[in-house]
C-alpha cells in the first residue's frame, strides 16, 4: 500500500483538472490578517476588504429568530391518516433534515412544534390542549389535512376545528396533504418565525373583504333588487 500527498488543487480549473495548488503563503497570510484585526494593525484599503470578506453584521433578535426558525423540535404526535405522510417526510426522498426538523421528540417538553395530522375528536381536543400547554415556549402548531382545519369530508357534531381550541400558525390543505405540502407550510412557518412571513390573498389581491364588490353607480342603478351585494367599500359581511 503506497500513501501518495499532493496539496489541494484550487481555482477555477478544479473541477476540470488543470488546477495548480494554492501556495502555502496564502494560508499564512490569512492567519496574519486575522491576527492584525485583533490588534488593531490592520486598517485602510486592507481592513475594509476584510471586513466585507469575513464579517457578518446582524441583531440579536435576528440571529435567534434565524436559530428557531431553522431548528425545530417537532411532537412525536398523529391523529389519523395524515399522519402517515407526515412520517414520510423524515425519508430520504423529502429529507426534512436539510432544514434542521427532523429532530421529532417523544415529550412535549421538549418539543417547540405540534403538528396536528388529522381529524381531532370532542373528546381528543383536551388532550390536544394539556400537550401543547407542556410544550416549550415560544412554540408552533401547523394545521394538516382538511379534516384538522375544517372538518373536511367528517363535518359532524363529533370533530372539531384546531383553531377552535388552540392557535394555528400555519394551515396546509388536502385530503391527505402529500409531504411535499406539508415541507412547503413548514417553511412557510419558518419564513413567519423569522419575519418575514409571505403577504397572504387579500394583500396580493388588493381584496377588501370576502363579499363581492360593485363599482360606484348611479342612483337609479343603486335601485335595483342587488340585495345580496354589498356596494363598493362596504365591508359590513367580511
Amino acid at each position: 500500500m503506497e500513501i501518495k500527498r499532493d496539496p489541494m488543487p484550487t481555482g477555477a480549473g478544479a473541477r476540470s483538472g488543470n488546477a495548480t495548488s494554492a501556495p502555502p503563503s496564502d494560508l499564512r497570510i490569512r492567519q496574519l490578517q486575522s491576527r492584525q484585526l485583533l490588534t488593531g494593525d490592520l486598517d485602510g484599503e486592507e481592513l475594509e476588504r476584510f471586513v466585507e470578506e469575513r464579517v457578518l453584521t446582524t441583531t440579536m433578535d435576528k440571529a435567534v429568530a434565524w436559530a428557531r426558525g431553522n431548528s425545530f423540535f417537532p411532537l412525536t404526535f398523529g391523529l389519523a391518516c395524515c399522519a402517515i405522510e407526515m412520517m414520510t417526510i423524515v425519508g430520504s426522498r423529502m429529507d426534512i433534515a436539510r432544514f434542521g426538523f427532523e429532530a421529532l421528540r417523544a415529550s412535549p417538553r421538549q418539543a417547540d412544534l405540534i403538528i396536528l395530522s388529522g381529524r381531532v375528536s370532542i373528546k381528543m381536543a383536551p388532550v390536544i390542549r394539556r400537550l401543547w400547554d407542556q410544550m416549550l415556549d415560544p412554540k408552533w402548531a401547523i394545521s394538516m389535512g382538511a379534516c384538522c382545519s375544517s372538518m373536511g369530508v367528517f363535518n359532524n357534531y363529533a370533530l372539531v376545528p384546531a383553531d377552535k381550541f388552540m392557535p394555528i400558525a400555519v394551515h396546509v390543505p388536502g385530503c391527505p396533504p402529500r409531504p411535499e405540502s406539508l415541507a412547503h407550510g413548514i417553511l412557510r412557518l419558518r419564513d413567519k418565525v423569522h419575519g418575514n412571513p409571505p403577504e397572504g390573498w387579500r394583500d396580493r389581491y388588493e381584496a377588501q373583504g370576502t363579499e363581492e364588490l360593485l363599482e360606484e353607480q348611479t342612483d337609479h342603478a343603486s335601485q335595483s333588487a342587488d340585495v345580496s351585494v354589498f356596494k363598493a367599500g362596504d365591508t359590513a359581511g367580511a
